[in-house]
Protein backbone atom coordinates (compact mmCIF):
# COMPACT_ATOMS: atom_id res chain seq x y z
CA UNK A 1 0.00 0.00 0.00
CA UNK A 2 1.38 3.69 -0.79
CA UNK A 3 1.76 5.94 1.69
CA UNK A 4 -1.79 7.72 2.84
CA UNK A 5 -1.68 11.91 2.61
CA UNK A 6 -1.45 11.83 6.51
CA UNK A 7 1.86 9.84 6.58
CA UNK A 8 3.13 12.20 3.37
CA UNK A 9 2.49 15.33 5.76
CA UNK A 10 4.05 13.91 8.86
CA UNK A 11 7.01 12.94 6.66
CA UNK A 12 6.87 16.80 5.19
CA UNK A 13 6.54 18.66 8.33
CA UNK A 14 9.55 16.31 9.78
CA UNK A 15 11.17 17.22 6.64
CA UNK A 16 10.87 20.68 6.60
CA UNK A 17 11.88 20.43 10.64
CA UNK A 18 15.61 19.15 9.70
CA UNK A 19 15.73 21.74 7.03
CA UNK A 20 14.82 24.74 9.29
CA UNK A 21 16.53 23.20 12.42
CA UNK A 22 20.11 24.42 11.02
CA UNK A 23 19.14 28.26 11.37
CA UNK A 24 15.80 28.93 12.66
CA UNK A 25 16.26 30.09 16.09
CA UNK A 26 20.06 29.37 16.14
CA UNK A 27 22.27 31.64 15.51
CA UNK A 28 25.24 29.45 12.96
CA UNK A 29 27.70 31.84 10.73
CA UNK A 30 30.49 30.67 8.35
CA UNK A 31 33.47 33.39 8.34
CA UNK A 32 34.10 34.45 4.52
CA UNK A 33 38.09 34.74 3.79
CA UNK A 34 39.36 35.83 0.20
CA UNK A 35 42.99 35.06 1.10
CA UNK A 36 42.85 32.96 -1.81
CA UNK A 37 43.74 33.81 -5.47
CA UNK A 38 41.29 31.03 -6.91
CA UNK A 39 37.92 31.75 -5.04
CA UNK A 40 34.85 31.89 -6.51
CA UNK A 41 32.90 35.43 -7.52
CA UNK A 42 30.68 36.71 -4.45
CA UNK A 43 27.87 36.30 -5.85
CA UNK A 44 28.29 32.64 -6.50
CA UNK A 45 29.84 32.92 -2.87
CA UNK A 46 26.25 34.45 -1.46
CA UNK A 47 24.76 31.86 -3.63
CA UNK A 48 26.44 28.74 -1.76
CA UNK A 49 25.50 30.49 1.45
CA UNK A 50 22.04 30.29 0.85
CA UNK A 51 21.83 26.86 -1.22
CA UNK A 52 23.15 25.49 2.19
CA UNK A 53 21.35 27.33 4.68
CA UNK A 54 23.64 29.50 6.38
CA UNK A 55 22.31 33.04 7.39
CA UNK A 56 25.28 34.69 8.94
CA UNK A 57 28.63 35.82 7.44
CA UNK A 58 31.55 37.31 8.82
CA UNK A 59 33.97 39.44 7.13
CA UNK A 60 37.40 40.66 7.81
CA UNK A 61 37.12 43.86 6.15
CA UNK A 62 35.13 45.81 3.95
CA UNK A 63 34.86 44.03 0.50
CA UNK A 64 32.67 46.09 -1.71
CA UNK A 65 32.10 43.40 -4.09
CA UNK A 66 31.12 41.30 -1.48
CA UNK A 67 28.64 43.49 -0.30
CA UNK A 68 26.98 44.49 -3.33
CA UNK A 69 26.39 40.94 -3.71
CA UNK A 70 24.79 40.26 -0.48
CA UNK A 71 22.40 43.10 -0.81
CA UNK A 72 18.73 41.77 -1.11
CA UNK A 73 20.02 38.57 0.79
CA UNK A 74 18.87 38.24 3.51
CA UNK A 75 21.99 36.70 4.77
CA UNK A 76 23.66 39.11 7.76
CA UNK A 77 26.81 40.36 7.66
CA UNK A 78 29.16 41.02 10.85
CA UNK A 79 32.49 42.68 10.05
CA UNK A 80 34.68 45.28 10.96
CA UNK A 81 37.67 47.74 9.85
CA UNK A 82 41.26 46.29 9.18
CA UNK A 83 43.58 46.05 12.57
CA UNK A 84 45.56 48.72 10.65
CA UNK A 85 42.95 51.61 10.52
CA UNK A 86 41.52 51.38 14.08
CA UNK A 87 44.55 53.66 15.49
CA UNK A 88 42.98 56.31 12.79
CA UNK A 89 39.30 55.66 13.56
CA UNK A 90 40.33 56.27 17.04
CA UNK A 91 41.76 59.38 16.98
CA UNK A 92 39.84 61.44 14.71
CA UNK A 93 35.64 60.78 14.71
CA UNK A 94 35.32 62.00 11.04
CA UNK A 95 37.41 59.25 10.55
CA UNK A 96 35.03 57.01 11.89
CA UNK A 97 32.42 58.84 10.31
CA UNK A 98 34.23 58.40 6.60
CA UNK A 99 34.22 55.03 7.60
CA UNK A 100 30.58 54.23 8.35
CA UNK A 101 29.68 56.28 5.73
CA UNK A 102 31.67 54.87 2.94
CA UNK A 103 31.25 50.79 4.50
CA UNK A 104 27.61 50.73 5.81
CA UNK A 105 25.43 54.06 4.90
CA UNK A 106 25.36 52.96 1.15
CA UNK A 107 24.25 49.42 1.99
CA UNK A 108 22.00 49.93 4.61
CA UNK A 109 18.75 49.51 3.17
CA UNK A 110 19.43 45.92 1.46
CA UNK A 111 22.15 44.39 3.44
CA UNK A 112 21.44 43.72 7.22
CA UNK A 113 24.49 44.86 9.51
CA UNK A 114 24.67 42.62 12.34
CA UNK A 115 27.52 43.41 14.41
CA UNK A 116 30.16 45.97 13.85
CA UNK A 117 33.75 44.57 15.04
CA UNK A 118 36.43 46.51 15.94
CA UNK A 119 39.82 44.41 15.97
CA UNK A 120 40.72 40.43 14.93
CA UNK A 121 42.39 39.91 18.20
CA UNK A 122 43.70 43.56 17.73
CA UNK A 123 44.46 42.92 21.47
CA UNK A 124 47.70 41.38 21.29
CA UNK A 125 49.27 44.21 18.81
CA UNK A 126 50.28 47.39 18.87
CA UNK A 127 46.67 48.80 18.01
CA UNK A 128 45.00 47.64 21.31
CA UNK A 129 45.14 51.10 23.20
CA UNK A 130 42.94 52.56 20.64
CA UNK A 131 40.17 49.82 20.58
CA UNK A 132 38.28 51.46 22.92
CA UNK A 133 38.17 54.57 21.40
CA UNK A 134 37.49 53.20 18.09
CA UNK A 135 34.86 51.90 19.62
CA UNK A 136 32.84 54.90 20.75
CA UNK A 137 34.01 56.72 17.66
CA UNK A 138 32.10 53.89 15.27
CA UNK A 139 29.09 53.90 17.89
CA UNK A 140 28.77 57.76 17.25
CA UNK A 141 29.29 57.52 13.84
CA UNK A 142 26.08 54.93 13.41
CA UNK A 143 24.00 57.04 15.42
CA UNK A 144 24.76 60.24 13.31
CA UNK A 145 23.38 58.49 10.20
CA UNK A 146 20.22 56.99 12.27
CA UNK A 147 21.61 52.88 12.35
CA UNK A 148 22.49 53.27 16.51
CA UNK A 149 20.83 49.49 17.07
CA UNK A 150 23.99 48.50 14.72
CA UNK A 151 26.39 46.63 17.47
CA UNK A 152 29.72 47.80 18.59
CA UNK A 153 32.31 44.77 19.46
CA UNK A 154 35.65 43.51 19.09
CA UNK A 155 37.10 39.93 18.93
CA UNK A 156 39.56 39.13 21.21
CA UNK A 157 42.18 35.13 21.53
CA UNK A 158 40.81 32.88 24.59
CA UNK A 159 43.71 34.48 26.89
CA UNK A 160 43.11 38.50 26.31
CA UNK A 161 41.47 38.43 30.24
CA UNK A 162 44.62 36.64 31.47
CA UNK A 163 46.98 39.27 33.39
CA UNK A 164 50.28 37.36 32.30
CA UNK A 165 48.65 37.93 28.65
CA UNK A 166 51.57 39.07 26.73
CA UNK A 167 51.12 41.29 23.82
CA UNK A 168 53.38 41.70 20.87
CA UNK A 169 53.83 45.84 21.37
CA UNK A 170 55.83 44.48 24.81
CA UNK A 171 52.91 46.31 27.19
CA UNK A 172 52.39 44.91 30.14
CA UNK A 173 49.63 42.00 31.16
CA UNK A 174 48.20 44.99 33.49
CA UNK A 175 47.54 47.46 30.45
CA UNK A 176 45.79 45.14 28.45
CA UNK A 177 43.87 43.86 31.58
CA UNK A 178 43.09 47.96 31.81
CA UNK A 179 41.83 47.67 28.22
CA UNK A 180 39.81 44.86 28.35
CA UNK A 181 37.79 46.42 31.28
CA UNK A 182 37.28 49.73 29.19
CA UNK A 183 36.20 47.65 26.46
CA UNK A 184 33.76 45.68 28.36
CA UNK A 185 31.90 48.66 30.35
CA UNK A 186 31.13 49.66 26.42
CA UNK A 187 29.67 46.82 25.74
CA UNK A 188 27.86 46.83 29.05
CA UNK A 189 26.74 50.48 28.25
CA UNK A 190 25.40 49.23 25.11
CA UNK A 191 23.92 45.36 25.97
CA UNK A 192 26.48 43.86 23.47
CA UNK A 193 28.50 40.61 23.42
CA UNK A 194 32.02 40.12 23.11
CA UNK A 195 33.30 37.96 20.46
CA UNK A 196 36.46 35.15 21.06
CA UNK A 197 38.05 32.84 19.12
CA UNK A 198 37.92 29.44 20.28
CA UNK A 199 39.96 26.49 18.84
CA UNK A 200 40.15 23.15 20.89
CA UNK A 201 42.45 21.96 17.91
CA UNK A 202 45.71 24.10 18.69
CA UNK A 203 45.03 23.08 22.38
CA UNK A 204 45.00 19.31 21.48
CA UNK A 205 47.63 19.40 18.93
CA UNK A 206 50.00 21.24 20.66
CA UNK A 207 49.66 18.92 23.91
CA UNK A 208 47.81 15.56 22.48
CA UNK A 209 49.65 13.94 25.86
CA UNK A 210 47.47 15.79 28.08
CA UNK A 211 44.51 16.37 26.39
CA UNK A 212 42.72 13.50 24.54
CA UNK A 213 41.35 13.42 20.95
CA UNK A 214 38.01 12.23 22.40
CA UNK A 215 37.75 15.23 24.95
CA UNK A 216 38.08 17.86 21.68
CA UNK A 217 36.13 16.29 19.41
CA UNK A 218 33.17 16.46 21.62
CA UNK A 219 32.86 12.31 21.56
CA UNK A 220 33.95 11.96 25.56
CA UNK A 221 31.14 9.78 27.28
CA UNK A 222 31.79 10.78 30.62
CA UNK A 223 33.19 14.21 32.19
CA UNK A 224 37.14 14.66 31.54
CA UNK A 225 37.41 17.62 33.80
CA UNK A 226 34.87 18.66 37.09
CA UNK A 227 35.65 22.47 38.14
CA UNK A 228 33.72 23.29 41.37
CA UNK A 229 30.88 20.48 40.33
CA UNK A 230 30.97 21.48 36.92
CA UNK A 231 30.94 18.47 34.81
CA UNK A 232 32.96 19.24 31.36
CA UNK A 233 32.73 16.75 28.42
CA UNK A 234 34.42 18.59 26.33
CA UNK A 235 37.38 21.42 25.73
CA UNK A 236 35.15 23.59 23.88
CA UNK A 237 32.80 24.36 27.12
CA UNK A 238 35.68 24.22 29.16
CA UNK A 239 37.86 26.97 27.25
CA UNK A 240 34.69 29.15 26.73
CA UNK A 241 34.09 28.86 30.65
CA UNK A 242 37.44 29.95 31.73
CA UNK A 243 36.85 32.61 29.66
CA UNK A 244 33.74 33.25 31.81
CA UNK A 245 35.15 32.96 34.86
CA UNK A 246 37.26 35.27 34.03
CA UNK A 247 34.82 37.93 33.26
CA UNK A 248 33.10 36.93 36.38
CA UNK A 249 36.12 37.82 38.37
CA UNK A 250 36.69 41.45 36.84
CA UNK A 251 32.85 42.02 37.29
CA UNK A 252 31.48 41.92 34.17
CA UNK A 253 29.69 38.83 34.01
CA UNK A 254 26.91 39.75 32.26
CA UNK A 255 28.61 39.93 29.10
CA UNK A 256 27.70 37.42 26.91
CA UNK A 257 29.90 35.74 24.31
CA UNK A 258 29.74 35.02 20.66
CA UNK A 259 32.00 32.41 18.99
CA UNK A 260 33.89 34.91 16.33
CA UNK A 261 35.64 31.23 15.10
CA UNK A 262 36.32 27.74 15.75
CA UNK A 263 36.93 24.88 13.15
CA UNK A 264 39.38 22.47 12.79
CA UNK A 265 41.30 21.94 9.91
CA UNK A 266 41.42 18.83 7.23
CA UNK A 267 45.57 18.70 6.68
CA UNK A 268 48.87 20.02 7.33
CA UNK A 269 49.32 18.50 10.76
CA UNK A 270 49.09 14.62 10.26
CA UNK A 271 47.46 13.15 12.58
CA UNK A 272 46.28 15.60 14.68
CA UNK A 273 43.95 17.57 11.08
CA UNK A 274 42.08 15.00 8.95
CA UNK A 275 38.62 15.26 6.91
CA UNK A 276 37.49 12.66 9.95
CA UNK A 277 38.33 15.19 12.66
CA UNK A 278 37.44 17.85 10.89
CA UNK A 279 33.76 16.49 10.03
CA UNK A 280 33.17 15.45 13.31
CA UNK A 281 34.25 18.16 15.52
CA UNK A 282 32.31 20.20 13.43
CA UNK A 283 29.63 18.29 13.43
CA UNK A 284 29.45 17.51 17.19
CA UNK A 285 29.94 21.48 17.65
CA UNK A 286 27.04 22.53 16.14
CA UNK A 287 24.73 19.79 17.58
CA UNK A 288 26.06 21.48 21.15
CA UNK A 289 25.83 25.35 20.43
CA UNK A 290 22.44 24.98 18.93
CA UNK A 291 20.74 22.80 21.65
CA UNK A 292 22.91 23.95 24.77
CA UNK A 293 24.76 26.41 27.11
CA UNK A 294 28.34 25.77 28.62
CA UNK A 295 28.00 24.10 32.29
CA UNK A 296 28.68 27.50 33.53
CA UNK A 297 25.69 29.00 31.24
CA UNK A 298 23.95 26.14 30.40
CA UNK A 299 20.55 28.31 29.13
CA UNK A 300 22.48 30.86 26.81
CA UNK A 301 22.50 29.56 23.46
CA UNK A 302 25.50 31.03 22.17
CA UNK A 303 25.71 32.35 18.56
CA UNK A 304 28.79 30.53 16.68
CA UNK A 305 30.75 31.44 13.65
CA UNK A 306 32.72 28.35 11.83
CA UNK A 307 35.68 29.07 10.23
CA UNK A 308 35.58 28.91 7.34
CA UNK A 309 33.69 28.93 4.08
CA UNK A 310 36.78 27.87 1.97
CA UNK A 311 40.35 26.28 1.79
CA UNK A 312 42.83 29.59 1.28
CA UNK A 313 45.64 29.00 -0.95
CA UNK A 314 47.31 32.46 -0.11
CA UNK A 315 47.48 31.90 3.83
CA UNK A 316 50.59 30.57 5.89
CA UNK A 317 51.04 26.70 4.62
CA UNK A 318 50.11 24.64 5.74
CA UNK A 319 47.50 24.42 8.47
CA UNK A 320 45.73 27.76 7.75
CA UNK A 321 45.15 26.41 4.32
CA UNK A 322 42.65 23.62 5.27
CA UNK A 323 40.00 25.46 7.32
CA UNK A 324 37.53 25.31 4.49
CA UNK A 325 33.97 23.95 4.35
CA UNK A 326 34.54 24.01 0.76
CA UNK A 327 36.79 23.90 -2.04
CA UNK A 328 37.65 26.78 -4.03
CA UNK A 329 35.15 25.11 -7.03
CA UNK A 330 32.40 25.20 -4.58
CA UNK A 331 32.85 21.09 -4.14
CA UNK A 332 32.60 20.46 -0.26
CA UNK A 333 35.17 19.32 1.20
CA UNK A 334 33.26 16.69 3.40
CA UNK A 335 29.54 17.20 3.59
CA UNK A 336 28.54 18.75 5.73
CA UNK A 337 26.05 21.80 5.37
Amino acid sequence: MGPTFSGFLISAMVFLTQLLSLTDGRDIGVCYGLNGNNLPSPGDVINLYKTSGINNIRLYQPYPEVLEAARGSGISLSMGPRNEDIQSLAKDQSAADAWVNTNIVPYKDDVQFKLITIGNEAISGQSSSYIPDAMNNIMNSLALFGLGTTKVTTVVPMNALSTSYPPSDGAFGSDITSIMTSIMAILAVQDSPLLINVYPYFAYASDPTHISLDYALFTSTAPVVVDQGLEYYNLFDGMVDAFNAALDKIGFGQITLIVAETGWPTAGNEPYTSVANAQTYNKNLLNHVTQKGTPKRPEYIMPTFFFEMFNEDLKQPTVEQNFGFFFPNMNPVYPFW
